[in-house]
């Protein structure tokens, strides 16, 4: 009988945080609304992939070009959003279905897992501390601990180094489509969970309807993907 060798298990699993983990892009969605109605434009689904998935210094930069704003009401704009998503966060956000599942069949079959996030670092620490609490994150990263971040490759690549492993061997698991496209451009093998916004298939890409459906079996067949 021909069998199949079983597939390589992931050197690390790298979680976006934000609509993967825990229910907050909703909360973000909110937080943008309200800032962007501050500045006399109402949200619409015009605005969402600049909005969704996207850190707050972009999003801020969106709504000051799309009001007319005074390029200088900038950093003001940023720290609104950033202050008024932290206690929306700190005030508690569910996780995902499927997610704590998830985390812990990993933490026993000795599979390493960090924190990927384009959240500021208030942000991602109030997460941890809150809904995540519990949860031995090898590490975890924030939008503040690379000089870019998503969409551009560089937290996926500082993760994988953090690991001292080829990003080939690590597994993403993003909602977004700006996400899935930092670890596209890191190297890594993504599987994407869609949350708010759809996206697009494309190579190296596995899709999952929840993280109730995803085991390190899964996880490990994402990198034999083409």
């Amino acid at each position: 009988m021909k069998t199949t060798a079983p597939a390589a298990v992931p050197s690390a699993v790298l979680f976006d945080m934000d609509g993967t983990l825990v229910d907050t892009e909703v909360l973000w969605w909110e937080t943008a609304r309200e800032v962007a109605a501050g500045l006399g434009h109402r949200l619409s689904d015009a605005d969402a992939p600049e909005v969704v998935g996207r850190a707050v210094a972009d999003t801020a930069a969106h709504l000051i070009g799309v009001t007319g704003a005074d390029p200088a009401e900038l950093p003001a704009t940023a720290a609104e959003l950033t202050d008024s998503f932290f206690r929306k966060v700190d005030a508690g956000a569910p996780l995902r279905p499927g997610a704590a599942a998830l985390l812990a069949s990993l933490e026993a079959a000795g599979v390493p897992f960090a924190l990927v996030s384009a959240s500021p670092r208030s942000v991602v620490d109030a997460v941890v501390a809150g809904s995540l609490a519990g949860v031995d994150f090898a590490f975890t990263l924030s939008a503040d601990d690379t000089v870019r971040t998503k969409p551009h490759p560089d937290p996926y690549r500082a993760a994988a180094e953090r690991f001292a492993a080829d990003p080939a061997a690590c597994v993403a698991v993003e909602d977004s489509p700006d996400g899935t496209a930092s670890a596209d451009a890191a190297g890594c093998a993504v599987l994407v969970v869609p949350s708010l916004l759809p996206v697009a298939p494309g190579q190296g890409r596995t899709f999952a309807r929840s993280l109730e459906e995803v085991d390190l079996g899964v996880l490990a067949d994402c990198l034999r993907r083409p």
